[in-house]
């Protein structure tokens, strides 16, 4: 089996995730937006999008994002397990008729406000858990979505539809290796007047909580989804 995992910038990669999909028994090959043939992409037994610094809205500056939209469409149509993270998951409800627009910024550590229907998902793992949050972008989820979780500023946090999993939030994310975010993002970070230095101090108090509920999490996925049980 393969996981194939389209990649923006090179440090929001698969993270704390990588090895738990491996351990699953996918071969985990990423693709570069912009660089790779991204047609690989459309048939592997697994598929994820993950974040990234450009928007839905940039579309005519950034052409790939076009064909990210219609692939992650074109994999729930056929069924195929598919996680959508971050700029990943505004991919997709923009792919499946739903919308994305600015709303209010959210990053840093913060936990999310699990909806009833997240229960009996694998998102249960992450009640009370931090997470990480980075996104200025907010998502109106697509028709026949179920939305599972939300934040006071962001009411569409993570959504299901089909065969794919869509996460606004980064439970993917490693806390050990937040300096690459810090460094690669510093101008969105000095504009919004983040200190990295308290995002550097909050990254060590919530990575090993937080590193916990995200694997847990993909782990009940997954297993739904390669037949081997939660």
């Amino acid at each position: 089996m393969r996981c194939v995992a389209i990649r923006h910038v090179a440090f929001e990669d698969l993270g704390i995730w990588e090895a738990e999909i491996a351990a699953h028994g996918y071969e985990v090959a990423y693709l570069d937006a912009g660089v790779d043939d991204l047609a690989p992409f459309a048939a592997a037994e697994l598929g994820v999008v993950l974040g990234g610094p450009v928007g839905v809205g940039e579309v005519d500056d950034y052409p790939v994002l076009a064909e990210e939209a219609a692939l992650l469409g074109a994999r729930v149509e056929a069924g195929l397990p598919t996680l959508a993270v971050c700029l990943g998951a505004q991919l997709l409800a923009h792919a499946l008729g739903g919308s994305v627009a600015p709303g209010e910024p959210e990053v840093g550590w913060g936990t999310v406000d699990l909806a009833p229907a997240a229960s009996s998902t694998p998102l249960r793992h992450l009640a009370g858990a931090p997470v990480l949050h980075w996104h200025g972008d907010a998502i109106a989820p697509p028709p026949g979505a179920v939305v599972l979780a939300s934040t006071p500023a962001t009411p569409c946090q993570a959504f299901a539809i089909g065969s794919a999993l869509a996460l606004q939030f980064h439970p993917e994310v490693d806390a050990e290796r937040i300096e690459r975010w810090l460094i690669g993002h510093t101008g969105e970070l000095r504009a919004m007047g983040i200190s990295p230095r308290d995002l550097r101090a909050a990254s060590r108090e919530a990575g090993d909580d937080a590193a916990v509920a995200g694997i847990l999490m993909l782990r009940e996925w997954l297993r739904g989804e390669d037949g081997s049980g939660a």
